[in-house]
C-alpha cells in the first residue's frame, strides 16, 4: 500500500534516537518539544485563489524538525509515519559539512 499526501501535506518517517552520536542517553523530556524525521512524500502544494499551486519548500529525502504534537500518526506495513501540513515543519536540517 502507498500513501500519497494531498495539497500541502507531507509524510514524515520519524527518526527516534535514544542517544547522541557521542553516546549520551537522552531523557524522555528531550523529545517533548521537537521531533525529527525524514520526508518520504510531499503533496502537490496548496491551491491558491488564482487556481495555481504554491510549491512546497520541503523535498523528499530532507531531514526536518517539527512540533512534537503536530500531525497525525499513521502505521503502514509495520512502520510508523506522521502526516502533517508543511506549516507544522519548523526547519530543514542541512547536511553536515565535511572539513577539507
Amino acid at each position: 500500500m502507498e500513501l500519497r499526501p494531498l495539497s500541502d501535506h507531507v509524510i514524515i518517517k520519524p527518526i527516534v534516537e535514544e542517544k547522541t552520536v557521542a553516546g549520551i542517553v537522552l531523557p524522555d523530556t528531550a523529545h517533548d518539544q521537537l521531533g525529527r524525521g525524514e520526508v518520504v512524500a510531499v503533496g502537490s502544494g496548496r491551491l491558491l485563489e488564482n487556481g495555481t499551486r504554491a510549491q512546497l519548500e520541503v523535498h523528499v529525502g530532507e531531514v526536518v524538525l517539527y512540533a512534537a504534537d503536530a500531525g497525525m500518526k499513521v502505521r503502514l506495513e509495520n512502520q510508523d509515519y506522521l502526516l502533517l501540513r508543511e506549516s507544522d515543519i519548523m526547519a530543514v536540517m542541512a547536511p553536515a559539512k565535511v572539513p577539507a
